[in-house]
């Protein structure tokens, strides 16, 4: 965790001082990526929240998602992760937000993903995504991989 709070203080900095916020809505990394952000004192000022989207569930449970805007994209997709990413900027009203979508481990997901492939996305004055393949079953491992690959992507288009 201790590597994710370096990066996140990094980005605390740059949003601070360009007075702008952030929003999350993660799966795979189950929260890790909030809990960075939210671990640098003073994230009322740039950190709005975020969501755990880890199920079918948890999409119904928004009450007026628009499911069209999914476009068909399954999880663990570029497409899917970025639509995370503008809902979480979005709903919260954020400058940025950042998607994630992916399978930790040990075994892939439902649709053949293997273990350790993600998709993450940052979605705001920029737009950008990146697939990450860990090639690695295990799950901690893996949720913190795909925590650190959201951050460091955020920081760069920050």
């Amino acid at each position: 965790m201790e590597e994710l709070v370096v990066c996140a203080e990094r980005i605390a900095a740059s949003l601070k001082a360009k007075k702008e916020t952030v929003a999350v809505a993660e799966s795979a990394a189950g929260g890790l990526i909030t809990a960075a952000l939210l671990a640098v004192p003073g994230a009322s000022a740039y950190c709005l929240g975020g969501i755990v989207i880890y199920t079918r569930q948890a999409w119904e449970a928004m009450r007026d998602f628009d499911k069209s805007l999914l476009g068909g994209y399954r999880s663990a997709t570029e497409g899917n992760a970025l639509v995370r990413a503008r809902l979480a900027r979005d709903r919260f009203g954020a400058t940025w937000g950042i998607g994630e979508t992916g399978a930790a481990g040990p075994t892939g997901n439902r649709y053949g993903d293997q273990a350790g492939h993600a998709w993450v996305a940052v979605s705001g004055p920029r737009e950008q995504a990146v697939r990450i393949d860990t090639r690695n079953t295990q799950r901690l491992a893996n949720m913190h991989a795909f925590a650190a690959a959201a951050l460091r992507l955020f920081e760069e288009s920050l």
